[in-house]
């Protein structure tokens, strides 16, 4: 949850009290569902996220995963 949290805030930055405005979460967005982001709303933004908690999960664990070892030396 920690790393999701600080994924979070450097991904949204400029956009933290409204992501799905981001241009680069919507990026993000359509690489990993293939929806048209500059199609999504608010609601569907969190529809998406709540749908996909698990696959989010994933790569925010490998995220984590590759901060460790770039940063870190470790893997």
């Amino acid at each position: 949850m920690i790393y999701a949290l600080r994924y979070y805030w450097r991904a949204a930055k400029g956009y933290r009290l409204r992501p799905w405005q981001s241009p680069y979460l919507c990026w993000r967005m359509e690489t990993f569902f293939g929806v048209e982001a500059d199609r999504l709303t608010r609601q569907e933004v969190f529809r998406l996220l709540w749908q996909n908690r698990t696959r989010i999960g994933s790569f925010l664990r490998w995220c984590a995963e590759m901060e460790d070892h770039y940063f870190h030396g470790n893997l």
